[in-house]
């Protein structure tokens, strides 16, 4: 079939701008072929070279004696003692869950599932951060339904429980909803599988599902903004099936007990060729590959459309010949396609062969280490000025107006949708705080937390970034875990934009302090930029996926507030509402700067609950709503009521960080002032629970009222 010609109209339809196509003819020293001219879009584009972001990214901390293998591989890898470790990775699934929600989402998950038993492991828990426009937007509550019913689709199917996450509605999404998907699994140490090649003259193994046309540019689409042209888009979205997905995870842990494996990597963004680039370059080595031996579903498919298919459930290897047979029978047993394409060459080639003709002959280490790298111009986001005072509120009138609000109404609509009990080792599952599983077969168990507030970080992004950070650290902290490593999902608008790369580098300048102060280095990640439509930019939303590890089931803070309970607020309060849930919900204001996050503090007080616990009967941190919303949480979640002795507006709804809240009896609650005496951690008692009535000051309501408001909200707005 005839290539089309190189034009720059072409050229531009590939994402490359005229100088990086200089630079790909100065690097081959002819024209490439139309195929060539795809391999190059797909390695060169954002979503896959990083390049306006690969600067920042080195600045993270990434290292420390809990990390077996930081950024740079499919996922992150955490050592929890006694010859195990936890695998995980948050990855954006953002413009093709526009597109098309179902499958956008699904396919999202698909894609994070494998980066982790690509590695070795088996997936045991999976969280979702979904940021959607604004609840009455005309496309919002189809957005909703397609995403939430993607994920429990193949989650469920898959058989992984998922365990947390998020959800929120601001109008900065109504252009561009964000589909931010987390997974995590258990490997033993001495059998984690990587990526890079190693032997020269060894068969390249294609793994899996049969390739189609579905997905094809999906990498390049994923790197550039939205207009009015969206609905073309819709064939760049991948198609996904969670039962081939679960058959192929089962082959490839099967496989790798043979001896098989040199190297295996899964097939994600740009297919076949981001997997067959990234396996050489890692090793050295150059690929060949023979397109007629590709495992097609589709007559007549290009050397084009296989190098940048990204249809789902497919896996590349290098293999050990001498396990040819052993191999193929396993994949066999599953039903699932084992196909030898190609094979590792010495020289630095990456050769592409169809039909008897050479495609794309280009030098392998060049697509990915001669990628552009951006130092894109920045400014620093301007500091809040003076901001407008704040009218108090009746308690009781703010509190429910927060219940109300689907950014703060419990969701049970959409996690009741997700499996969260299966493989049997849920501890606790989504709706208050931190998830936890069980380490199967120990007494070990593992927290799961995804946290950021998007209005911070625009109102300050160094801070917002330390707070995401923060959050992250007490949601673990909460339920007893001390946490150990992070991995970030940086969702923003357009880099090109030198306010948008301010917001960018302040972020992660405030995720690198903060990481590095509370020990929780950054291991993988992921970074999503050209979240626009029409020029409008999503608010910066550097989700935090964070890990922490409980040494017994037992240490979990895992009980309830009961009658006569005393409320224990551990930090400081200022009442800072700037920012604050309350303004946004209440006020319709968003104006302020973001609250300032005391790191020293943080730790302390994280040290301080951890060291404590055996005093704390159940435990929270403050967060959006403050002091108010953090106790109602903690009596519905409890089926008690709650009072608190304060009534004015900053201290029941102000966003002071650093701060939880604890229920225990009396007597556990003398003990902890002794200790936080000790300690140097501010603590007072606020109040009790008890009784059927939630009481701020001298202003009430029954519980069952509130609680019907908290429960039914979401539903009722969305369901």
């Amino acid at each position: 079939m005839q290539e089309p010609a190189i034009t720059p109209e072409i050229i531009a339809a590939h994402g490359l701008n005229p100088e990086e196509y200089a630079r790909i003819l100065e690097i081959i020293g002819r024209e490439p072929t139309f195929t060539e001219l795809g391999i190059f879009s797909a390695m060169w584009n954002e979503h896959c070279s990083y390049k306006s972001s690969k600067k920042w990214l080195r600045t993270l901390p990434t290292t420390g004696p809990q990390v077996i293998c930081g950024p740079g591989e499919n996922a992150g890898i955490v050592d929890i003692g006694d010859g195990q470790a936890v695998v995980f990775k948050m990855e954006s699934h953002n413009h093709p869950s526009y597109i098309e929600p179902y499958q956008g989402a699904a396919t999202g998950v698909g894609g994070i599932l494998r980066d982790v038993f690509t590695m070795g492991a088996r997936p045991i828990a999976a969280m979702n951060a979904l940021s959607f426009g604004e609840v009455d937007h005309p496309k919002t509550r189809q957005l909703v339904h397609g995403v939430v019913e993607g994920i429990g689709g193949y989650g469920n199917c898959f058989g992984v429980p998922t365990v947390g996450g998020e959800v929120r509605f601001h109008a900065a999404y109504n252009g561009n909803c964000l589909v931010n998907a987390f997974a995590a699994g258990l490997v033993d140490t001495d059998s984690i599988f990587y990526s890079a090649a190693s032997g020269v003259g060894l068969p390249v193994v294609y793994l899996g599902a049969k390739t189609g046309r579905d997905g094809v540019g999906g990498a390049t689409m994923a790197s550039a903004e939205f207009d009015d042209t969206i609905e073309e888009k819709r064939p760049t979205v991948q198609v996904g099936d969670p039962f081939t997905e679960k058959r192929l995870m089962e082959a490839c842990l099967e496989l790798m007990k043979t001896g098989a494996v040199v190297s295996i990597q899964d097939m994600g963004a740009a297919g076949l060729t981001c997997s067959a680039v990234e396996m050489g370059d890692k090793g050295g080595l150059g690929i060949q590959l023979t397109l007629d031996h590709v495992p097609q579903r589709e007559t007549t498919m290009t050397a084009y459309e296989m190098m940048l298919s990204e249809s789902q459930e497919r896996m590349l290897m290098v293999l050990n010949p001498d396990k040819e047979a052993e191999a193929r029978a396993v994949f066999e047993k599953w039903d699932l396609d084992f196909a030898i394409v190609g094979e590792t060459i010495a020289e630095d080639r990456f050769l592409i062969l169809h039909g008897n003709e050479v495609m794309a002959d280009l030098p392998l280490s060049k697509l990915s280490s001669e990628a552009p790298e951006y130092d894109r111009p920045w400014v620093e986001t301007d500091s809040a000025g003076e901001m407008d005072p704040v009218p108090g509120v009746d308690p009781i009138d703010g509190l429910k107006a927060l219940l109300a609000a689907p950014n703060h109404a419990a969701k049970q609509w959409v996690y009741e949708q997700y499996d969260t009990m299966v493989m049997a080792d849920t501890v606790r599952g989504p709706g208050l705080g931190a998830g936890i599983v069980r380490v199967h077969d120990t007494d070990k168990a593992l927290a799961f937390t995804s946290d950021v507030t998007p209005r911070y970080v625009r109102a300050n992004p160094v801070q917002g970034g330390r707070q995401a950070v923060a959050e992250a650290y007490r949601n673990l902290t909460a339920v007893g875990a001390r946490p150990l490593a992070t991995t970030d999902n940086l969702n923003f608008g357009n880099p090109e934009k030198p306010e948008i790369m301010g917001q960018f580098v302040g972020a992660l300048t405030g995720i690198g302090e903060a990481v590095a102060a509370l020990d929780m280095p950054i291991v993988s990640g992921n970074v999503s930029l050209y979240n626009e439509t029409d020029g409008q930019a999503i608010l910066p939303t550097p989700t935090i996926g964070a890990v922490g590890i409980l040494a017994h089931h037992d240490e979990i803070i895992g009980g309830t507030a009961r009658d006569g309970h005393v409320a224990v607020l551990v930090g400081e309060t200022a009442g800072h509402l700037g920012q604050s849930a309350l303004l946004y919900e209440v006020f319709n204001r968003e104006d302020g700067d973001a609250p300032a996050v005391d790191l020293e503090a943080e730790r302390r007080h994280g040290d301080f609950i951890r060291a404590n616990r055996v005093w704390i009967d159940m435990c929270t941190d403050l967060s959006d709503g403050g002091l108010a919303l953090a106790a109602f949480e903690m009596a519905e979640a409890s089926g008690v009521g709650v009072s608190l002795d304060m009534d004015d507006t900053p201290t029941l709804f102000g966003e002071d960080q650093g701060r939880y809240l604890i229920a225990c009896s009396f007597d556990k609650a003398e003990a902890l002032m002794i200790a936080a005496g000790q300690a140097g951690v501010p603590i007072l008692t606020v109040g009790k629970f008890g009784g059927d009535t939630v009481r701020f000051g001298g202003s009430a309501a029954p519980l069952e009222e509130l609680a019907a408001l908290y429960r039914g909200s979401f539903a009722e707005k969305l369901g």
